[in-house]
């Protein structure tokens, strides 16, 4: 085979890796494009849940799980008097991960007007500190933001003084870094049977469904899961729903300013 035929071979190869290369982009364009077309066109007449009435800061969580949001749709949803104004988006898991639809989530909920915070969540069998670590390379956070927040729900077999040592530097770690308090979650019976006092100067969202008007838990909190079967515009799925312990003014304190 002659040099120029070999040259003209290699060129082949390499326009038609090119090619290739930017029909597969198009294929994620256009499936990104389509499914935030078909977000923009999910609607619901209300919430699907009973919301607690006492409360007047309203918000969801959101991961992988809940696919392509239309953000803009999800603010705009209004039931009522109630209107979600914030989300705890998932981030990270564990060492190496970082969840699939975190990037596009935190974007555009920023740009949808949406209080957005940023979730980890831990495996009790890895360290603290590289967890940590994981969050800190997938999250830049900015004015307007809500804190860290660390997602504990599991001990993994892990015993639980060594489960606390870990939770401690993930949250040091986090603390030193971005210079603010982290949130912990989890939820009623994890808190009560493995965190206990040695967490209580922590800000915390807690998980406990099936209640009227508040979650039954010993101590102050500042989010509270209540439930996970919310329907929300703009989401295909079902989705879980937040409220705030507290006011405008005092959702705006904890902000990062």
């Amino acid at each position: 085979m002659t040099n120029k035929r070999k040259k003209n071979i290699a060129w082949k190869v390499i326009l038609f890796s090119l090619a290739g290369a930017v029909l597969i982009m198009l294929g994620f364009v256009g499936y990104d494009w389509w499914m935030d077309r078909r977000a923009h066109f999910i609607r619901y007449a209300a919430f699907g849940i009973d919301i607690p009435s006492n409360y007047s800061i309203h918000g969801i969580d959101v991961s992988k799980y809940q696919s392509i949001i239309d953000w803009g749709s999800v603010k705009d949803m209004k039931v009522g008097n109630v209107q979600l104004s914030f989300a705890f988006i998932k981030a990270t898991e564990g060492l190496g991960n970082e969840d699939a639809f975190f990037r596009r989530n935190w974007k555009k909920a920023k740009e949808a007007g949406v209080a957005r915070g940023a979730y980890h969540f831990f495996l009790a069998t890895k360290s603290g500190k590289a967890q940590a670590e994981n969050f800190i390379n997938s999250v830049e956070l900015e004015p307007g933001d809500l804190p860290p927040v660390l997602d504990i729900e599991q001990t993994y077999g892990i015993a639980p003084d060594k489960l606390r040592e870990r939770a401690k530097e993930w949250l040091q770690t986090i603390q030193e870094t971005y210079h603010i308090v982290p949130i912990i979650y989890t939820n009623v019976d994890f808190y009560k049977q493995y965190l206990k006092d040695d967490f209580d100067s922590y800000p915390l969202w807690v998980a406990h469904y099936l209640q009227k008007e508040r979650p039954s838990i010993y101590r102050a909190w500042e989010f509270w899961q209540h439930s996970e079967g919310g329907r929300v515009d703009g989401i295909l799925t079902k989705v879980d729903f937040d409220v705030f312990n507290g006011d405008s003014s005092e959702f705006r304190k904890l902000l990062i300013n």
